[in-house]
């Protein structure tokens, strides 16, 4: 988010998606090249589901989030992309899906972390925060996500996961490079510079690449809604890394806030039972 945040100035949203995701495709396919046989036979109802997984997971959510980052804060985005685990359980509420008493309890400990991290353990400024059309937007890729995953759950089976990560990334560009060019067309600036390079860069190596095979296999291994909480642990790695790299001093509200989620994390996970 803050990276994200950062960029609005020097490369627009598609085209930051498409840069991301070009590099993210090229850093997979060669380790999919060698399993893609695995999506031949795949019927139409098939390609059909891995082409709205595409859709939701690639082509809509970073984009989204890049569109309502260049209206809405860092901490409004943080804020609301924290509702994600929420939507999720909400929508596998209407697919018949329950979620246990323990498991709500998790999520909503998980979630007050957060909120004691982005509000730096201070009321007052989620008090103060504002709505605008930047956050209509996070809302929007929030959901997209939280489709995204659940519908993982109707991958095609047998499709080995990085032919899978491949195939979405290329649905996913094929729906984002005629936005991006209309974007430039119509006026707006990209500036060629080290930070975007950069920006780009970690966005494709990080978030996309890694982000998405280490997330794709944990709603594999423990379903959408356990590995969807897991989104929580971003303001977790957020103050590790401004810590290493920034030499920003980790606050009390830091702690509080990371023991919270990991105590939801481990609540919902069902880590304390065997």
């Amino acid at each position: 988010m803050v990276v994200g945040r950062g960029m609005r100035e020097l490369v627009p949203p598609f085209s930051l998606a498409v840069g991301r995701w070009i590099l993210a495709f090229l850093l997979t396919l060669p380790f999919a090249w060698p399993h893609r046989r695995t999506l031949k036979g795949l019927n139409l109802r098939q390609w059909m589901m891995l082409l709205l997984l595409g859709i939701l997971g690639v082509g809509a959510y970073n984009t989204l989030a890049y569109i309502a980052l260049a209206h809405t804060t860092a901490t409004n985005a943080a804020l609301l992309n924290s509702f994600i685990p929420i939507a999720i359980i909400a929508i596998s509420w209407f697919l018949g899906h329950r979620a246990k008493g323990l498991e709500l309890f998790g999520v909503g400990v998980s979630f007050c972390g957060v909120l004691t991290i982005v509000s730096h353990g201070d009321p007052a400024i989620l008090a103060g925060l504002s709505l605008n059309v930047g956050d209509v937007w996070m809302l929007a890729a929030v959901l997209s996500w939280a489709l995204y995953t659940l519908g993982l759950r109707w991958r095609p089976q047998g499709v080995h996961p990085m032919a899978l990560l491949a195939a979405l990334t290329a649905i996913g560009l094929m729906l984002l490079l005629p936005f991006a060019w209309h974007e430039l067309a119509t006026g707006a600036v990209l500036h060629l510079v080290p930070a975007a390079f950069a920006g780009i860069a970690y966005t494709g190596i990080f978030p996309a690449f890694l982000g998405y095979v280490f997330y794709n296999r944990a709603v594999a291994e423990v379903g959408a809604a356990k590995g969807g909480l897991f989104i929580h642990l971003m303001p977790v790695f957020s103050t590790i890394l401004a810590a290493i790299f920034l030499s920003e001093v980790p606050q009390l509200y830091h702690l509080l806030g990371i023991v919270m989620i990991l105590a939801g994390i481990w609540l919902t996970t069902g880590f304390n039972r065997r």
